[in-house]
């Protein structure tokens, strides 16, 4: 099992985890390094870009396992992200990090298929879960 260090202690990530590919798009270059350190540290192979159009860009010439992706501001830009991704695979979780929760973004992103919408900042074991809770589907049918 991969160790996951967080300042309440150390947890184990499930091996069926380890290295799994998410793409990371948020275009603050604080928050995109602290969740990409997290989820690197805590053992998935991860693909960080600050601009949106990049991320809709990799979605279509890389495989990805999950993405998690920045609301991108009240205009809910991260929507584009979004909608590739489940254009490309429905089955793929995306998960929606807001720096304010806003109900309207919240009801968009639902509706357009995301699996959560989660208020920043997170901590390693909340990024982690929702994460590894949404992927368990995936990887229990394979």
């Amino acid at each position: 099992m991969q160790v996951i260090r967080t300042q309440k202690g150390v947890r184990e990530l499930d091996r069926r985890f380890h290295r799994t590919r998410i793409l990371l798009v948020d275009e603050d270059s604080t928050d995109r390094d602290y969740y990409y350190r997290m989820l690197h540290d805590s053992g998935f192979a991860v693909r960080a870009c600050s601009d949106f159009a990049e991320g809709v860009r990799l979605l279509g010439t890389t495989r990805f396992d999950c993405a998690v992706v920045s609301q991108g501001g009240p205009g809910f830009k991260g929507r584009l992200v979004l909608e590739q991704s489940i254009a490309k695979d429905r089955f793929r979780p995306v998960v929606i990090l807001a720096r304010y929760h806003d109900v309207g973004c919240y009801l968009e992103a639902m509706q357009l298929g995301a699996v959560d919408y989660l208020e920043k900042p997170l901590s390693t074991v909340e990024i982690v879960r929702a994460v590894t809770t949404h992927l368990q589907p995936r990887h229990a049918a394979a």
